[in-house]
């Protein structure tokens, strides 16, 4: 029986064992002494993953990412690089009839092998970003079972790890074609195999005579969008002894609500090839008039057609198949005239690019589709539109990119090339970058070929800091030069030679190609280092115009703590040990943190001469706990000030920011949103707001004091100080914004609000941020040093909220101290929720309502809704009204969202006898269980919030969307703490 045509994974059932633990050749392995169960020296391999995975699977040794045992672990360059050589051993049935074929595939290793397969051996080249297709048809057995063993050897220049550390160590792996993070840097420990392994994804594919390969698409745009073709070009095999007469088709399909696919175009061509030849075929172009576009998170829906090539033989039929989403958009880069900043074009729309730095998933390689659909949703739900794969870390992987195309990210794609070690580094490293040129470019265009179709790859840059040797940078910009329709934009097609190579015969020829990460646009466009800074900010400096020089900045970095949960589940109690708050002579504080917590590479949130400690604003912390929770007010501030500061002055002064960085690959302190377990912080969701498409905002930079004196009173004159802050309306869409009005309202500790404001109704143009209005609070002899302030941008028509956002402040030269007695004021609260449960999957629906007293108020602050949204957890929410519709509304409302499946409406009530805002509320989903253990991490992770770390004004409403997947055998709970909460209060389902 033949065995069915495509591709078959190999991804489970993998032994290994290390090679100088086995006394059997590559040949006895894979004939006579095949292993057949995890007994010593073999054990139950990571494939997909590195050497050092599956050790720490096997608990043969520690967690290296939990506290400082990754001290105890060998690294490669005391053990040598046999330690770390290691046999991987499986088997695979495939049973073949006549004209099949069938070929293993490795899309990468680290760093070189040796293949064997029923007992005969292919070596794979060296090379970590390289696929490797062997043709195994010969050698496999009538039986159609078929052993497998790999020996997989170290990067040829692992390295040493100085003592004081540094950024690639001493920059030996610099030498090699690889990662060069793994030598330990400024947020990460080293990787103690320098991730050696099978670290992406192994496969069978059988094909008929004929073998499809690496298929280009191109979409071309003229006459404003309005005419678009589709390019293809397909590389083809023929593996049989006679002419192949084919007969190809490419079909273009697109699903309609998920159940109908309609047929766009379908198109056949005839081609013979010769028997052994290896050709390059260009289908017809096919035109499309106005196509559904593929927009970047933000700007509109990512829309992705189906394309699909077949190659049928005559005599044989279908022989192989090929098929890829493809999304139709055009991208378009230059230098801005006004800011000097590299500006973006999709579809002939700027884009203000806000967006992250990113190393990868996990730092052993233990890379999936459902941890990658985790971290590229975090960074849409954070309203990113741009990730950059920093060069020091992968060529990202397709299933990265798939769901960069689902979401919506623009992705800067970096080559191998870093400052620190290709040439820039302390003490200064090789300058001529990899010992072997010639595998950098195959392992480049080897990359290109593999990323080339990801509608969400927006550009190639060459290096972060550094541009690569001066040959491989030439090699780079020839190979990656844009075809004329792409260089010469604004023409029509009939202006274009006829005789015009077709775009999908270039190796891509669609996106730029930047020689490195600061120039061209990005930073001083010079290769100076003008990147930066990482470290805590003053936030108001984030929007004045001399904080930052230059137009689009790729690295500004800070905080990253981590809630005290995380801090529990990855370090043993003396890592529990808060920072020791050590006063200097100047004033300024120094924060002295415990060893482990300096191993995981924490930043400070003090700036000893610059900045004052803003987690002491609050008071002084009394326990990990306390500390945390206060890190998360900051991390909130922090990041939020940061994306409105770069977006106060979008396009007169920037085009775009990247923060440094949105995650760790590991247990890190520093520069992420959230942490390695896929918790979020509350830096997440303060740059969840400030991103926003729409938004409204304060310009921390206005802030000034206003005195006046009155006129004496009994005898006793008295001056009037007000605060000045201007506020802003920012439009990032391509519609202009009309008929909205912004509504202010100041809360004081005690509940009141002394300060209320409408704006009259505004008109806001397209891709700008406008001022609306200064507010001038509080005109009064005594103001309060602490207060609250709601803004809230709505339409007129139906007051329907676009945007919400909700500042802490204090008065200038103050701090934010009075919050800690706040703590204990008992606001009482009532939490409406309910859940569908589909499998393993649960979409909760919850409202969380502050029912202290509202204050009497003649104005709109109780009529708000929240305009209907697409969730975070991907399905679609009722608009509840934030008005007095509680009671039957909202269960007809939860019922008809949540009429299958459904467990029940419930209502918990947190008593409380005090009026005034509900703080920094905070929700958590754990699981319940009588048999757990004092102090174990119970949480559930990953959780999609629609909001978190979120205050409601009394009376006011919060809709809330969770999603999320239980382990079997799991009952979920979801808990609610926030500054007035301690402990937790908890929702069963």
């Amino acid at each position: 029986m033949a065995e069915e045509t495509g591709k078959t994974v190999l991804d489970r059932g993998w032994l290994a064992a290390r090679s100088t633990d086995v006394d059997l050749t590559g040949v006895q392995l894979t004939t006579t002494h095949p292993p057949s169960s995890a007994t010593s020296p073999w054990m139950d391999a990571v494939v997909p993953g590195t050497v050092l995975a599956t050790l720490v699977k096997n608990k043969l040794v520690p967690d290296p990412f939990y506290g400082l045992e990754n001290e105890a672990i060998f690294d490669i360059a005391d053990s040598g690089q046999e330690y770390y050589t290691f046999w991987f051993f499986s088997t695979f049935q495939c049973n073949l009839s006549a004209n099949q074929h069938v070929d293993l595939n490795f899309r990468a290793i680290n760093y070189s092998a040796e293949v064997y397969v029923n007992g005969h051996k292919k070596v794979l080249p060296k090379g970590m970003f390289r696929r490797h297709s062997l043709d195994v048809t010969d050698i496999l057995h009538p039986d159609g079972q078929n052993f497998l063993a790999v020996l997989v050897h170290p990067p040829d220049h692992p390295g040493k790890i100085p003592p004081q550390g540094g950024q690639g160590g001493d920059h030996e792996i610099g030498k090699d074609v690889a990662t060069q993070y793994v030598e330990g840097w400024d947020w990460i420990a080293p990787i103690r195999d320098r991730n050696t392994g099978i670290w992406d994804e192994v496969s069978i594919s059988v094909t008929g005579p004929v073998k499809i390969v690496d298929p280009h698409l191109v979409s071309s745009f003229f006459d404003n969008n309005k005419r678009v073709y589709l390019h293809t070009t397909t590389e083809l095999i023929n593996r049989s002894a006679w002419v192949a007469e084919c007969s190809l088709n490419i079909q273009v399909t697109t699903e309609l609500d998920g159940k109908i696919c309609v047929v766009e175009h379908l198109q056949t061509e005839h081609v013979s090839i010769p028997s052994g030849a290896h050709i390059q075929h260009t289908f017809l172009e096919l035109f499309f008039y106005k196509p559904n576009l593929w927009w970047p998170n933000g700007m509109g829906k990512q829309f992705l057609y189906n394309v699909g090539i077949t190659v049928d033989v005559k005599g044989y039929g279908e022989s192989d198949s090929w098929s890829q989403p493809f999304g139709f958009r055009k991208i378009e880069s230059h230098i801005d005239s006004a800011t000097g900043g590299r500006l973006f074009k999709v579809n002939g729309q700027p884009v203000f690019i806000r967006g992250g730095n990113w190393i990868l998933s996990d730092g052993l390689l233990r890379l999936s589709k459902r941890r990658y659909k985790t971290d590229i949703k975090f960074h849409a739900d954070m309203n990113f539109n741009m990730i950059r794969c920093w060069g020091g870390g992968l060529a990202e992987r397709p299933e990265f990119y798939h769901y960069c195309d689902i979401y919506g990210l623009l992705v800067w794609q970096e080559f191998w090339i870093t400052g620190d070690v290709d040439g820039r580094g302390v003490p200064v490293s090789n300058p001529d970058g990899p010992l072997d040129h010639d595998l950098f470019m195959y392992c480049a265009r080897d990359t290109v070929k593999l990323l080339r179709n990801h509608p969400s790859l927006a550009l190639w840059v060459g290096g972060n800091e550094q541009v690569p040797p001066d040959d491989i940078n030439a090699a780079l910009k020839s190979d990656l030069q844009l075809h004329p329709y792409f260089d010469e934009t604004g023409k029509s097609k009939e202006d274009f030679p006829t005789a015009l190579k077709d775009p999908s015969q270039y190796l891509d020829g669609t996106r730029i190609y930047v020689k490195g990460s600061m120039w061209d646009g990005f930073a001083n466009g010079k290769g100076d280092f003008t990147d930066g800074p990482y470290e805590i900010q003053n936030p108001e400096n984030f929007f004045k115009k001399d904080y930052y020089k230059y137009g689009f900045n790729p690295e500004v970095g800070s905080v990253g703590m981590p809630v005290a949960a995380t801090i529990r589940a990855t370090m043993p109690p003396e890592g529990w040990q808060i920072p020791l708050f050590r006063k200097l002579p100047n004033g300024y504080v120094e924060e002295v943190p415990n060893p482990t917590w300096v191993y995981h590479k924490y930043i400070p949130y003090s700036k000893p001469g610059l900045v004052h400690d803003q987690i002491l604003h609050y008071g002084a912390p009394k326990d990990l706990d306390d500390f945390c929770l206060k890190a998360q007010l900051v991390n909130y501030v922090q990041y939020r000030a940061l994306l409105e500061g770069w977006t106060s002055l979008m396009w007169s002064k920037y085009t775009g920011v990247l923060i440094w960085k949105t995650q760790n690959p590991w247990t890190g302190l520093r520069g992420q949103f959230y942490d390695h377990l896929h918790d979020q912080t509350a830096g997440f969701y303060g740059c969840r707001y400030a991103a926003e498409p729409i938004h409204v905002q304060l310009n921390l930079a206005t802030y000034s004091i206003e005195e006046k004196d009155c006129e004496p009173r009994n005898a006793l004159a008295f001056i009037m100080i007000s605060v000045v802050l201007q506020l802003q309306v920012v439009n990032t869409t391509s519609d202009e914004l009309s008929d909205v009005a912004v509504e202010a309202s100041v809360w004081n500790l005690d509940g009141a609000c002394p300060y209320y404001k409408v704006s009259e109704t505004l008109s806001v143009p397209s891709k700008r941020t406008v001022p609306i209005f200064d507010m001038k609070y509080p005109k009064s002899k005594d103001p309060k040093p602490v207060y609250f302030l709601l803004l809230k941008l709505y339409n007129v028509s139906d007051y329907s909220i676009l945007s919400r956002n909700f500042y802490w402040l204090h008065l200038s030269g103050g701090d934010y101290k009075l919050l800690e007695p706040y703590r204990k004021r008992r606001i009482p609260l009532k939490i409406t929720s309910q859940a569908l449960i589909r499998g393993s999957t649960y979409d909760i629906q919850m409202h969380v309502q502050n029912t202290s007293k509202k204050p009497d108020l003649e104005g709109l602050v109780y009529k708000n809704s929240f305009v209907n949204k697409r969730a975070s957890c991907d399905f679609d929410t009722a608009s509840p009204e934030l008005e007095k519709k509680q009671g039957v509304g909202l269960l007809k409302r939860f019922y008809r969202q949540f009429s299958e499946g459904s467990n029940g409406l419930r209502v918990v009530e947190i008593d409380g006898t005090q009026d005034g805002v509900a703080f920094f509320l905070h929700l958590s989903v754990h699981a319940s269980g009588k048999d757990q253990k004092e102090g174990e991490d119970t949480r559930i992770l990953p959780v999609h919030y629609s909001d978190n770390y979120f205050s409601l004004i009394p009376g006011e409403v919060m809709p809330i969307t969770l999603s999320f997947e239980v382990p079997p055998g799991i009952t979920p709970r979801v808990s609610l703490g926030g500054w007035n909460y301690q402990g937790s209060h908890t929702v069963h389902y």
